[in-house]
């Protein structure tokens, strides 16, 4: 059995401890001088690569998500913008419609502050088929609101014809541009500097666009711009409600009797409110 001896071990542990301070030493020394040790420069070296090969792919995955989150996030963002863009799109309509009522309204409340002779009544237009756009249409306003045969029926400014059958909730109106050759034509007068034309509007012309009226009294020059209004000599509707202006005077095909085209006030072909005429102010038609 050896016996321990504490002199080698002494000196074994001195060694070490001059070496450590050595490497301590030359380490600090050259800190001091700006360099690492060759032991220290690769250990630094393997740490650096090993950090290197762990964080790129690290990186790589944090760029990837983060790439996805953004795409994620912007699909959203697009999403929002485009129920944002619908919407305003609604919004747009809707505005559109209310300025269009709101313009029918105004032209309405016009209309009505020009006719102070006569009893109105307000009404809306709730039908009017394709198939007899230029015929008929029926408003929301009856015999429950005083509404009777024969009545004039005004918009923008304009006649646009006359009530032709009442029931109690709705009325059906007959225009001015219907092909009836059976309707009941209203007298019209053609105001003139001398003196009044008298007749009847005969028909509409589609071509033209235009009323146009036959049958005038007289032989008064009728000239361009001239005012024509209903003349109230049949007894259906009340005088003086307007109807356009002359456009254009032509003989008819005979030669024998002068044709009056007339631009209407109202437009003929779009109209949502409409105003009745009941009475003249202080008694009946």
């Amino acid at each position: 059995m050896k016996k321990f001896n504490p002199n080698k071990n002494i000196i074994i542990t001195l060694i070490l401890v001059i070496i450590v301070v050595i490497v301590i030493s030359l380490t600090a020394a050259q800190r001091a001088g700006g360099k690492n040790n060759p032991v220290q420069s690769v250990v630094n070296d393997g740490v650096g690569l090993v950090d290197k090969m762990i964080s790129a792919p690290a990186k790589a995955v944090a760029g990837s998500l983060t790439s996805l989150s953004d795409l994620f996030n912007t699909y959203d963002e697009n999403q929002r913008l485009k129920t944002k863009i619908d919407s305003y799109n609604d919004l747009a309509i809707q505005n559109d419609n209310y300025q269009k009522e709101i313009d029918a309204l105004k032209a309405e409340l016009e209309l009505n502050e020009t006719l102070t002779d006569y009893e109105k009544v307000t009404a809306n237009v709730i039908t009017r088929s394709p198939d007899t756009w230029q015929d008929i249409m029926v408003v929301d306003k009856g015999s429950a609101d005083g509404i009777e045969v024969n009545m004039a029926v005004m918009s923008q400014k304009g006649l646009i014809g006359r009530v032709i059958e009442v029931n109690t909730l709705s009325s059906k109106v007959e225009l001015l541009t219907s092909k009836n050759q059976n309707s009941n034509h209203f007298p019209v007068r053609v105001s003139s500097e001398n003196d009044d034309s008298y007749g009847l509007l005969k028909e509409y012309d589609e071509k033209e666009q235009m009323l146009v009226a036959t049958q005038l009294t007289g032989n008064t020059e009728i000239k361009v711009g001239a005012v024509v209004q209903t003349s109230g000599l049949g007894g259906n509707s009340p005088a003086n409600l307007p109807i356009g202006t002359v456009e254009k005077v032509e003989p008819d095909l005979y030669g024998l009797d002068r044709e009056v085209y007339v631009k209407p006030y109202a437009d003929l072909d779009d109209f949502k409110v409409v105003t009745i005429i009941q009475r003249s102010a202080g008694g009946n038609e």
